[in-house]
């Protein structure tokens, strides 16, 4: 039975090797959003790295600096890739439509019952600017795309678009 097997094991550790020393084991991926220059070892990023065995100043250092001239306390979607040596590397996107809506409305809470009841209202011209920051992240997608996108995510919040 073992000498069926043979041709398989050099080519799977072989494989292995060649995979061990051009990538690493990714163990998984954390997705958090946290305040721009704000990360601390406290939840969520606390638990969420502790429980990789990440090195959590490491990251809070990085992220904190690399954040440092967005105005505090802006929420920062980041994605950590986790791997199996305890490194990692993370990637942060712009912060969530609905916070871009928020602050150019001032309105801080969305319809609780969307579709019936109206928030406030947001101009197109401001639409078009939320679209052009998070073009960022799409850079593949048109921005007409991203426009009909948000406008989808204020009819949703209870948000009455204007010309």
């Amino acid at each position: 039975s073992m000498s069926s097997k043979k041709a398989a094991a050099p080519a799977g550790k072989a494989a292995a090797a060649a995979a061990g020393s051009t990538s690493k084991v990714v163990s998984g991926l954390i997705r958090l959003l946290v305040p721009a220059g704000k990360a601390a070892p406290a939840p969520p990023v606390g638990p969420a790295l502790g429980q990789k065995g990440l090195n959590l100043m490491e990251f809070c250092k990085s992220f904190n600096d690399k954040t440092k001239d967005i105005k505090e306390n802006t929420p920062i979607p980041v994605i950590i890739t986790a791997y199996s040596d305890r490194t990692f590397t993370y990637v942060t996107k712009t912060p969530p439509t609905f916070y871009f809506l928020k602050k150019a409305t001032g309105i801080e809470k969305g319809a609780s019952t969307p579709g019936k009841q109206t928030v406030g209202e947001i101009s197109v011209k401001a639409i078009y600017e939320i679209a052009k920051i998070k073009q960022q992240d799409l850079g593949h997608i048109e921005l007409e795309q991203i426009c009909s996108q948000i406008i989808a995510t204020a009819k949703n919040v209870g948000f009455k678009v204007t010309r």
